[in-house]
């Protein structure tokens, strides 16, 4: 047996070699490293020239100044990378930019004015929370005066994603940085300078909401790139509604759970819908999709793809740092909640759940994640084996792990023989060497709470010689993933006291 091969076993003249290389001693597991990926249009209205191409970025400075400010993907990136540095921590963010459809038409809307100032006032437009620079109406100011205040402070603000034209001093046209019907889920509104409802003098508002985008663009051609590279969480800037689009994200990943791929992904869409049973249609009718998944902000005025990112922004940082762990309670602040009346009760976060959709809870105003779930709940399926993210992930990092073994230079090219052959052969491998790797994989994912009851799972694994194949092993295994604290259920019985006899 040749225990050193820093020189040539053949070799008979004098020498002495020491060869010097790093061996792994940690031993373990190791966490897949999430990614995120982000499919969106660039601001496509008279605004920014960029390439398709895909881009690691590390800033929405960085992406605001490639593919536009003000654009889904740059709002959406706001979320993930804030400068406030409240976002992913050391998550890559890669963005899949987007063309306008040829057809693709943006959103339009108006603010017409009436009447003249009798006080002095300062405003915002506020598009999906989004303010604009602030403008002073004073006394005296007329409808044409206060169409090109509103019309300088939007255009003044560069993360705004509408453009405001002056319409002959008596209406700002307004147009989306980018066209399909994603971009009729803008809402303009005019408030005071502070956020706070608006302190009407003189003059009023109306408003016409932004209507007739129309076509989104395709998203295969970002997703072709995505290559071999493992994108775990996709931030979908389209809207829920565009299905054409969901089959495609479906489509491209469904076969990434396949034996020989092994890179499973969940697609994440943003969904302000108040109504449980309309945030269920899409969901409802995909009942297999365990690729799709929608994150929800009940009566919020926030543009989905925002809600998306921000909730993926916590997603990301726990399925990286500790993948067992659920993400209810995670805190999406730089979110706007819905009023208290649009929340959902237990019972219709329930139906929602069951339904294919995640839910939130607000506490004291801020967002706090619940369920995350993808759209998987097949009839008759109890429990629907994809439901939860968090599920997936953890199913991610067995993958992750198994890989890990398999593809590394202690398997390549060695050499197969029978568990009872005697060797001298360092590269020689046996089946109960993959029974023995496999069991320390399951320990550890079992001492990080990946997996449930590893002494179980290891007394399920085979390997053997295929039977008509000298160069193929076969092995096989069963284990069960670890719960979470989903439910909490308890009994608290009481009664009087009666005190005791004398």
């Amino acid at each position: 047996m040749v225990l050193s091969t820093a020189v040539d076993p053949s070799a008979v003249a004098r020498v002495i070699g020491i060869k010097t290389e790093f061996k792994n001693l940690k031993g373990g597991i190791s966490f897949l490293p999430m990614r995120i990926g982000v499919v969106g249009q660039g601001t496509t209205v008279a605004q920014a020239t960029y390439v398709n191409t895909k881009k690691q970025v590390f800033s929405a400075k960085e992406v605001g100044d490639t593919y536009g400010y003000g654009s889904p993907i740059h709002l959406a990136v706001k979320q993930l990378l804030p400068p406030n540095g409240d976002g992913v921590g050391i998550v890559p963010v890669t963005i899949f930019p987007l063309d306008d459809d040829g057809s693709g038409i943006a959103s339009d809307g108006d603010i017409t004015p009436t009447g003249t100032m009798t006080a002095a006032k300062s405003y915002r437009v506020f598009i999906n929370n989004i303010p604009s620079l602030a403008f002073t109406l004073i006394i005296g100011d007329s409808v044409a005066e206060a169409v090109a205040a509103i019309v300088a402070a939007i255009n003044g603000e560069i993360d705004s994603p509408m453009i405001a034209v002056d319409a002959a001093s008596a209406t700002a046209d307004l147009t989306s940085k980018w066209k399909g019907a994603s971009a009729n889920d803008l809402v303009v509104e005019i408030k005071n300078s502070d956020g706070t409802e608006a302190d009407l003098a003189g003059i009023t508002f109306a408003f016409t909401q932004p209507v007739n985008g129309a076509t989104n663009p395709d998203v295969d051609d970002a997703l072709n790139q995505i290559g071999d590279i493992w994108e775990t969480l996709i931030v979908n800037c389209l809207d829920v509604a565009d299905t054409a689009s969901l089959t495609k994200y479906t489509t491209f990943f469904e076969p990434r759970w396949g034996a020989t791929v092994r890179k499973p992904a969940v697609v994440f869409s943003g969904e302000i819908e108040t109504v449980v049973a309309t945030a269920i249609v899409t969901p409802e009718a995909r009942k297999t999709d365990r690729i799709n998944s929608q994150l929800v902000e009940p009566g919020g005025s926030d543009l989905p793809f925002i809600v998306a990112a921000r909730e993926v922004a916590r997603i990301a940082k726990v399925a990286n740092n500790n993948p067992p762990v659920d993400y209810a309670g995670q805190k999406a602040t730089g979110l706007t909640a819905g009023i208290d009346s649009d929340q959902w009760e237990q019972a219709e976060r329930d139906t929602a759940v069951k339904g294919g959709s995640s839910t939130i809870e607000v506490i004291d105003g801020v967002i706090e994640m619940s369920d995350t779930v993808t759209f998987y709940h097949p009839t008759g399926e109890d429990p629907p084996a994809y439901r939860y993210v968090n599920d997936i992930v953890k199913i991610m990092n067995v993958i992750f792990n198994l890989g890990l073994i398999f593809e590394s230079d202690n398997w390549k090219g060695k050499v197969l023989i029978p568990d009872i052959q005697p060797t001298t052969n360092p590269d020689a491998r046996k089946p109960k060497d993959a029974v023995a790797a496999i069991a320390s994989m399951l320990d550890s994912l079992g001492l990080n709470a990946i997996i449930s009851d590893p002494e179980t799972a290891k007394g399920t694994i085979q390997a053997e010689i295929n039977g008509s194949n000298p160069r193929r092993l076969d092995v096989a295994f069963t284990y069960q993933i670890s719960g979470n604290t989903t439910i909490i259920s308890v009994d608290a019985n009481w009664g009087f006291f009666f005190g005791a006899a004398a």
